[in-house]
């Protein structure tokens, strides 16, 4: 049985990012390829889609999601740097995510780190085992969104017992559907908010969501986020050094010609890119590597 990809439902937005933008892989670079591989593919219920030398690819339903490549000589992460402080996985609903939130209980429960109601989503919070920020989450229905006075979407951190949430979805005896999952959003550190806000909206075109003086949310599209920044841990970091944790963040968007709309203004703002005609490839402020991709005619980059 072929599933389809499945992704939230674009709404025009005024930022010069296309409405159709989504995010594509995660790619970590890992020192213990292997565990990694283990944790992603029996604990967070992904597939391996592609094994190859030092780099897995990992997804569900035929749609990647995650990209581990083993660098073993590099050093662990900076956990107040600039970098990664989550990665989210998109499920399609509640079931889905409960069997998922269940695997993790039964083969990663010491990793488990919260969960929240965030009124738009519900979502669960683990760390994988080299130290990488992960969510696992599903969408409320947009109809259900909470829109503010000011046209922000209203976002919170409610209670969310997870006890309850497997109590009430997971189905032990639900056969496994090969139903897509994807990433949702990526979620960064960064060293200051101004500086975060000029380049992710100014330059790269998202709308701001929501924002704060420690954290900034961005989406294209009229989505709760596909981007959040914070500086919670990292205020005041630098330019990222090379170590272990986010390798790149990769977008798609829908045509090629956004993709050279956007090369357009990176040279407006006279930040160097490099563009192969498949992948615009950049780096934000702190040296978090980007790489924006034309949907391909599958629905992934191509």
């Amino acid at each position: 049985m072929t599933v389809p990809t499945w992704t939230p439902a674009a709404v025009p937005t005024s930022g010069a990012a296309p409405d159709g933008t989504r995010m594509d892989t995660v790619q970590l670079l890992v020192h213990d390829l292997d565990a990694m591989t283990a944790f992603y593919q029996q604990a967070v219920t992904l597939d391996v889609l592609d094994q190859s030398g030092p780099t897995t690819t990992l997804g569900r339903g035929g749609v990647a999601s995650m990209v581990l490549r083993q660098e073993k000589e590099l050093p662990g992460q900076d956990r107040h740097g600039a970098g990664l402080y989550h990665t989210a996985i998109l499920f399609q609903d509640e079931r889905r995510l409960a069997g998922a939130l269940a695997s993790m209980a039964q083969r990663a429960g010491h990793l488990y780190q919260g969960s929240a109601d965030h009124l738009v989503s519900e979502a669960f919070y683990f760390a994988d085992p080299e130290g990488n920020g992960l969510e696992l989450y599903r969408d409320r229905p947009r109809e259900q969104w909470q829109i503010g006075s000011n046209g922000t979407i209203r976002m919170g951190a409610e209670l969310l017992d997870p006890q309850r949430f497997l109590s009430r979805w997971y189905d032990p005896s639900a056969p496994d559907d090969g139903a897509s999952a994807a990433i949702g959003h990526i979620h960064l550190q960064v060293g200051d908010i101004p500086t975060a806000r000029r380049f992710y909206e100014g330059v790269l075109g998202f709308d701001v969501t929501w924002a704060m003086d420690s954290a900034l949310f961005l989406s294209a599209g009229g989505y709760h986020h596909h981007i959040g920044l914070n500086t919670w841990h990292s205020a005041g970091a630098g330019p990222r050094a090379a170590t272990l944790g986010l390798g790149d963040v990769r977008i798609l968007v829908p045509t090629r010609e956004d993709v050279e709309a956007l090369a357009d203004r990176l040279r407006h703002h006279r930040i160097e890119a490099a563009d192969d005609g498949r992948a615009l490839r950049f780096a934000d402020p702190w040296g978090t590597r980007l790489a924006v991709t034309p949907a391909g005619a599958d629905g992934q980059g191509s």
